[in-house]
């Protein structure tokens, strides 16, 4: 997906070719259809420059959608001997890195008009990628497909690659950006512009919806004058109107502006505590789930993860915790235990609130379970010592199998589900647990924690390969099926057993693995059973996504007035302010036996 350049080489009379428009050198596929040959003649009016070479548009026009009019020339003197508004015509050749020939400025002074998109342009598609994605955008198998080789004819009218790929090299303009996402480490920001979106949120970013991976939104990249966009921008930042190059690098369409974009209307980054609390019985227990980002004894963020759990999540009765490292943190010193680690968690929630949580986890065998090297990073529970308890607790060693026996109960309590399956090598293992309320008149009830394997090494949905690779999505549905049979035992032995499964899926809702193990388990998604509206169902910020990778499930018994909420105490705020990379969720469930 290499864009069109006039990168010239020496020319030859031999090879080389007759004057040729922009839209014809570009063509109406992702490959110049004269890539690699010599053009002459070609003449196009400076729209923009950078340290490298100049951006020229067509003064011939084709009046095809699918063609871009405009092309980059790369070549560090250029920019000496030309300006933005000259009208030039040059030689050169059609491919990466090579210098055009015989330069002339035709004229100077011109007047430079960005197309305006959705306005002088097509909108841009808002749900496809491109054609080629089999199965759509999360289709499974991967790569089955390569735009390159593929080369098909564009249709910007439908797909959001070709819509992208015919405005190559166009000056072009965004009315009114809204920031989708923060800044990475080089400023580059995500932004929706004033055309057709699907999946606006209330907080202005833009949701991942079933099959739409919003093909609308496009990166702001860096600026052409050598200026710096801001670093502490957030989800929902107003830009106004950003104007620049469209280009393709890094595996990304993207807008390269003028100069810097800056903020000129900030979102909160402010989320409410939830809106419902414990009520200290089986008729309203809280169980939230929080990844805690690589936890620590002495991590710089335990006070802040402390702060969200009391003032946030209103002092949970039963958390689920991802990520929890080991006594020493990320040193490789064989050390397995989190028991310190959990133990100044809950020492400080004591001295935080006054309320008292136990823990309960078990230790993996070191180095293998993924994450930082040394960290061992697992699962573990925290829970009131007022509200619950283990039922029949029994400890599970690292590596022993958790069954379901007569009861139903669990052999181990707590215990991790199918620890030696291969689908788990060097990931986390579920943990699984009974728990039972201290007050009588309570319903003993399952829980699993999961947190399961990483997209690490995908590919990006700009990408070459479709539908784009999805790393691990194979052994994702492994590891679902695995933990939804232990589940589907226990309501076999119980169809009214009160079953809840939450966690760090590292998935999508709508995307394979979370396809079968919603089939298989029996459970149901929270933000199904309490109606989340699709574009608020969010847990985690990439790329231009709000996206959900953390979900809860719950068996048919716990569905009545239950209560759920995500809290965006995390996506909302910028790089330095948050406090992990994922937002917590929380509900309220009834697991009175009269529910």
């Amino acid at each position: 997906m290499k864009p069109a350049m006039l990168l010239g080489a020496a020319l030859t009379a031999a090879s080389s070719a007759a004057a040729v428009t922009i839209a014809e050198i570009n063509g109406n596929k992702f490959v110049s259809p004269l890539d690699g040959q010599n053009v002459t003649n070609v003449t196009g009016l400076v729209t923009a420059s950078n340290d490298n070479g100049i951006w020229i548009r067509s003064l011939q026009p084709d009046n095809d959608a699918r063609t871009s009019e405009s092309i980059y020339v790369f070549d560090k003197n250029i920019i000496k001997s030309t300006k933005v508004g000259d009208i030039v015509s040059l030689n050169g050749r059609v491919e990466m890195y090579s210098r055009p020939t015989n330069l002339v400025v035709r004229s100077s002074g011109n007047a430079v008009k960005p197309l305006v998109i959705a306005v002088d342009t097509l909108s841009p598609p808002t749900q496809d990628y491109s054609g080629l994605d089999v199965g759509g955008i999360f289709g499974v198998p991967n790569a089955v497909n390569l735009v390159s080789e593929s080369n098909p004819t564009l249709d910007p009218t439908k797909y959001g690659l070709d819509f992208w790929q015919s405005l190559l090299g166009e000056l072009v303009t965004v009315k009114g950006a809204f920031q989708t996402s923060r800044p990475n480490k080089f400023g580059d920001v995500w932004v929706r512009g004033e055309w057709n979106t699907t999946g606006v949120n209330a907080h202005g970013g833009i949701t991942m919806l079933e099959g739409d991976a919003n093909p609308e939104t496009i990166i702001i990249g860096t600026p052409l004058d050598g200026s710096k966009n801001p670093s502490d921008t957030k989800l929902g930042d107003y830009l106004g109107d950003v104007t620049g190059v469209v280009s393709n690098a890094f595996g990304f369409y993207r807008l390269l502006p003028l100069t810097a974009v800056a903020a000129t209307r900030q979102a909160s980054a402010e989320y409410p505590p939830v809106a419902f609390n414990s009520t200290g019985n089986c008729k309203g227990i809280t169980v939230a789930s929080y990844n805690a980002e690589n936890l620590a004894p002495d991590s710089a963020h335990l006070p802040r993860v402390v702060d969200q759990i009391v003032n946030k999540l209103r002092l949970p009765d039963l958390i689920f915790l991802q990520e929890v490292q080991d006594n020493s943190g990320p040193a490789n010193d064989g050390v397995t235990s989190a028991s310190v680690t959990l133990g100044t968690l809950a020492e400080a929630l004591q001295k935080a609130s006054g309320v008292g949580y136990n823990f309960t986890e078990v230790e993996p065998v070191n180095n293998k379970d993924g994450g930082q090297p040394g960290g061992n990073i697992r699962q573990a529970y925290l829970y009131r010592a007022d509200v619950l308890e283990l039922y029949k607790p029994n400890q599970g060693g690292s590596t022993d199998v958790n069954e379901v026996v007569d009861g139903p109960a669990l052999k181990y309590n707590p215990g991790r589900i199918d620890p030696s399956n291969p689908a788990y090598d060097n990931s986390r293992k579920p943990l699984a647990a009974q728990w039972k309320t201290v007050k009588k008149g309570g319903k003993v009830f399952f829980t699993v924690n999961v947190h399961m394997g990483s997209k690490g090494g995908s590919s990006t949905l700009h990408g070459d390969q479709r539908p784009p690779v999805n790393k691990g999505v194979e052994k994702r549905t492994s590891q679902n099926e695995a933990v939804a049979a232990f589940i589907a035992d226990i309501l076999a032995k119980d169809s009214k057993a009160r079953i809840i499964t939450a966690g760090d899926f590292n998935e999508f809702a709508q995307v394979q693995p979370m396809r079968v193990f919603a089939e298989k388990s029996g459970l149901d998604n929270m933000d199904d059973i309490v109606n989340t509206p699709p574009e608020e169902r969010y847990s985690y910020l990439f790329d231009m996504n709000c996206q959900t990778l953390d979900h809860m499930y719950a068996s048919k018994a716990l569905r009545k007035s239950a209560k759920f909420e995500h809290l965006h105490l995390n996506t909302w705020q910028t790089e330095a302010g948050q406090v992990s990379d994922h937002d917590p969720s929380i509900a309220q469930f009834n697991v009175c036996g009269c529910a």
